[in-house]
């Protein structure tokens, strides 16, 4: 077995790959941010359990009781212009360029956080072997 097999590097890797792929999608979103009747994509964050990867989840809010508070970007009142749980512009635009910045911010960080925990656990694993 290969040191980067181990189940914890593995994980890691993925969730490496899952924040590159969300800052092309992230990008997407923004580069497309005048298109008509453009839709922002956004990624299922991969879960991971006590073996590793268990597939993806998606968890949506739902309103159980009308007494419940209404969830953000939804709106019942004055014919709302959400559509999706975005809010969509005349053109049919539903990007905000400020909620995209914030992820794209927040992406990257989480992504340097990952690649730092990922060079720090070769290096430990690196000198537990002998191999520095």
């Amino acid at each position: 077995m290969a040191i980067t097999d181990l189940p914890m590097l593995s994980m890691l890797r993925t969730k490496m790959q899952w924040h590159q792929e969300r800052q092309r999608i992230l990008a997407e979103n923004v580069s497309n941010s005048d298109t008509p009747n453009f839709r922002p994509r956004e990624l299922v964050e991969p879960t991971f359990d006590k073996t590793g990867i268990s597939g993806m989840r998606e968890l949506s809010m739902v309103r159980t009781s009308a007494n419940h508070i209404q969830a953000a970007g939804v709106s019942e009142a004055f014919g709302s212009h959400t559509n999706g749980g975005y809010e969509t512009r005349p053109a049919g635009n539903a990007v905000n360029i400020e909620d995209e910045m914030l992820k794209v911010a927040s992406n990257q960080m989480d992504y340097a956080a990952a690649a730092s925990l990922y060079s720090k656990s070769l290096d430990l694993i690196k000198t537990a072997i002998g191999k520095r």
